[in-house]
């Protein structure tokens, strides 16, 4: 079956003066419109396409870049206000639409919002909503403690910030721990900093392990190897002291009492080449 709001990997079936007729292995067809169509093709060549409804409510194929697909969520701005909702610019030729009944309060002309795109199962049409809260659950969880995860800032708090996390949950990065600017829409790579009891996400914008670090020279040299190539530096405890303070801004005697503290907790290990993060 051919999805609409997602990509679609799409062959090649037939041309007609209007455009290319693509087919799947359930042999559904849709029209990608001559603008959209490559100067070059074979049939049966596999297209990569995404798939949206036009004017007419017809499934069509088109090469545009959409903003948000299907059961994600995206910052967008609004184009116009209608009788029936609220347009929003999400990169297709048509407009999304949010219907009143799924705003949070009314859009604007204008102004940007989070939303999240859904399908009707009735009549099988996109429209988006605003109301972001009741599209995450945490009851749940597919993340664990220490997962490498996507985020997009939700809204601020007294402590915080609240987090969209992978499409699908809800998470916050408190204020303490916040060292660049964050707005409304961004979208960060966070980690599971913390589960709590009920499930609530605690999210760090640096890697756990990072964290845990008491000795500032240990901080240092973790996240050099982070920055580094493949996670290698080509310093040991026998390098010249002069070669480890420029690298790392300490004497050598500090810089081996610090990978001996990583080097024991497992976070790097060690040879006569360098040093290695783990």
């Amino acid at each position: 079956m051919i999805e609409i709001g997602k990509y679609n990997a799409l062959e090649i079936i037939r041309e007609s003066s209007v455009g290319l007729y693509l087919g799947d292995k359930e042999g559904e067809e849709v029209l990608l419109p001559n603008k959209y169509c490559p100067e070059n093709f074979k049939i049966y060549e596999t297209l990569n396409v995404f798939v949206y409804r036009d004017f007419a409510n017809r499934k069509v194929a088109v090469t545009l870049t959409p903003k948000i697909l299907l059961h994600e969520f995206a910052f967008l701005q609004v184009k116009d206000v209608a009788t029936v909702g609220a347009f929003m610019d999400w990169g297709m030729e048509k407009d999304l639409m949010v219907p009143f009944g799924e705003q949070r309060q009314r859009m604007e002309v204008g102004r940007w919002y989070i939303v999240y795109l859904d399908i009707d199962a009735k009549t099988d049409r996109l429209y988006a909503s605003n109301k972001i809260e009741q599209r995450l659950q945490n009851d749940n969880l597919a993340v664990a403690e220490g997962d490498k995860v996507e985020v997009m800032v939700m809204h601020k708090s007294d402590i915080g910030f609240s987090v969209i996390v992978n499409n699908i949950h809800k998470g916050l990065i408190f204020e303490n721990e916040i060292f660049t600017d964050l707005n409304i829409g961004d979208k960060l790579t966070g980690y599971i900093k913390k589960i709590r009891e009920d499930n609530k996400l605690d999210i760090s914008l640096q890697p756990i392990g990072y964290l845990k670090f008491n000795d500032d020279n240990a901080k240092i040299i973790y996240e050099a190897l982070l920055e580094s190539e493949g996670g290698f530096i080509a310093v040991t405890d026998k390098s010249a002291p002069d070669e480890i303070n420029f690298r790392f801004g300490m004497s050598k005697k500090a810089f081996k009492k610090a990978i001996g503290a990583l080097y024991k907790d497992r976070k790097i290990s060690m040879d006569a080449t360098g040093i290695k993060l783990l």
